[in-house]
């Protein structure tokens, strides 16, 4: 038998953005909004994408570098309360292996014109234990990239 363990972690990324719950909510909502900012490295390209964003939809997207590895997302959303939570389960494959699954709580507060964001995810990681806190790091990457992306649309506003 092959051992292959697994590694649970919990992180937590707490920010306030300089935009309203709706618009915080539509990046994570409309497809065309997250497409802007739910990627990888500027050379990877996306390979398969889909976004059925409502109770028991499923959103799919695969990205790497090109003829390389991909990275695909799969998640079914379980909890939507429109401009104040998201909540949704996925599993992470790189190629044909499973990576991780993982469940993600979004949840969004008006503080003033702002917005508190507090992103909860909880995953088992089955591929390597390393993936745990890469995994964090990678996730305030798209938090970084959700600002920006709100910021530029102001600014096209």
């Amino acid at each position: 038998m092959t051992e292959r363990p697994v590694t649970h972690a919990t992180f937590c990324i707490e920010r306030t953005l300089s935009a309203s719950p709706a618009r915080v909510f539509k990046a994570f909502a409309e497809q065309k909004a997250k497409d802007a900012w739910f990627t990888g490295p500027p050379h990877w390209v996306r390979t398969e994408r889909s976004m059925d964003f409502r109770l028991g939809g499923r959103e799919t997207s695969s990205v790497g570098e090109p003829g390389g590895v991909q990275h695909r997302f799969d998640a079914t959303y379980h909890d939507i309360i429109p401009n104040e939570r998201i909540v949704f389960t996925y599993v992470m494959h790189l190629d044909e292996t499973l990576m991780s699954v993982s469940i993600t709580t979004i949840e969004l507060r008006a503080v003033g014109d702002k917005t508190g964001l507090k992103f909860t995810e909880q995953g088992a990681f089955v591929l390597d234990p390393a993936d745990a806190p890469q995994r964090e790091q990678g996730t305030h990457f798209l938090m970084d990239a959700v600002e920006g992306w709100l910021a530029s649309e102001a600014a096209n506003a």
